[in-house]
């Protein structure tokens, strides 16, 4: 069971174990007996976390909400010719002559086809 914060106006604040359910109920303070209500007095060990840590986890709960999709993809700033936004008609990089040889386009000359 979670461990929850609890304030008494009298001793203060201290822990209790309770279920989730009876998370929010008040409960009576350990020392004095009188109702004390929950709150929230300290954040969930993230001072002891390693910084890198959380980092990759406040990454990933900015971004767990709103996975990108591909309408959300697509309205994104692509450079001229790339696959995704190209009207179907690819440019070929070689060229073939009349006689059947290859000319490679921007390519390496050297290069042999096979």
């Amino acid at each position: 069971m979670p461990t929850y914060d609890y304030v008494c106006k009298d001793c203060g604040f201290f822990e209790a174990v309770r279920t989730i359910a009876a998370r929010n109920d008040p409960i009576d303070c350990p020392h004095c007996a009188a109702t004390a209500d929950r709150t929230w007095a300290s954040a969930p060990s993230l001072a002891l976390m390693p910084e890198a840590r959380r980092h990759a986890m406040s990454t990933n709960e900015k971004s767990s909400h709103e996975p990108m999709s591909s309408k959300n993809y697509a309205s994104k700033a692509h450079p001229s010719g790339c696959s995704c936004c190209s009207s179907g008609k690819k440019s070929k990089s070689t060229l073939v002559a009349p006689n059947g040889n290859k000319t490679f386009v921007g390519k390496r000359p050297w290069m042999i086809s096979h």
